[in-house]
């Protein structure tokens, strides 16, 4: 089990070579496209917590200040200004370690944050997905984050700049009803599960029983909804065939 693996390098080996029950870290993520000098960190703008004031189990304050101290991240968005070999691209990463990936206000902002750098450096904007969707803790204004985001992409769309998702294990909710399906061309990681509501959810409302692959990645590329499907350990070439074919 790659959990119990000390060593950093060897965990990333494991994680790049298993089938998809394994879901990658955000942090393996970059190390899976980037060299560590082929890649700097963009700081993401600092917002108010807790819009809300919302409090269930435990208050939401506390909530952020828990994932903050075991992740060592603000929120669930890593932007980056990077290059994949000589292609220079920025690069949103979602972080499903973070509170599901789920999507309040920080991660509507890193979007925009990352859309406005794309268009201003003139450099292909990319986003890797994992997120349960919409941060409940937000309520309406996580909901809000959607058109925002739809926003983002649009502002791509009027400047020529190549918009290119990857959508990783898993993509659901709300994540997938804005930014996540409208990419110029859409990959998708063998085996990553990508819908909106779970499968359960759908049988009992439709009263049928679905097909076993439904929602997997293979399954959406044979409707049409994403352009390509590649194991992890290919991710980074595809990418790069990508970026060189637009380019």
């Amino acid at each position: 089990n790659m959990i119990h693996h000390k060593d950093l390098n060897e965990n990333l080996r494991v994680c790049m070579n298993c089938d998809y029950h394994f879901r990658m870290s955000a942090e393996d993520r970059i190390k899976l496209f980037f060299n560590s000098d082929d890649f700097s960190e963009i700081n993401l703008d600092k917002i108010s917590d807790d819009p809300l004031k919302f409090n269930d189990k435990k208050k939401y304050k506390d909530r952020l200040k828990e994932y903050r101290n075991k992740t060592n991240r603000d929120d669930a968005f890593i932007l980056i200004n990077g290059k994949i070999y000589e292609k220079e691209i920025i690069i949103g990463i979602m972080n499903f370690e973070f509170m599901g990936g789920s999507m309040g206000r920080a991660v509507g902002g890193a979007i925009v944050k990352g859309s406005k750098l794309a268009v201003e450096k003139k450099k292909p904007f990319v986003i890797v997905t994992s997120s349960g969707g919409a941060r409940m803790q937000e309520g309406i204004i996580s909901l809000m984050q959607m058109p925002r985001t739809l926003a983002a992409v649009d502002l791509l769309n009027q400047n020529n700049i190549p918009y290119i998702v990857i959508l990783t294990e898993p993509t659901t909710g709300g994540v997938t009803a804005s930014f996540a399906m409208l990419g110029d061309i859409t990959i998708a990681e063998k085996g990553a599960t990508i819908g909106f509501a779970g499968k359960r959810v759908i049988q009992d409302t439709i009263r049928e029983e679905l097909p076993i692959d439904f929602q997997k990645a293979e399954y959406l590329k044979e409707h049409g909804m994403v352009d390509i499907v590649s194991h992890r350990k290919d991710l980074k070439q595809t990418l790069y065939k990508v970026l060189k074919h637009i380019s």
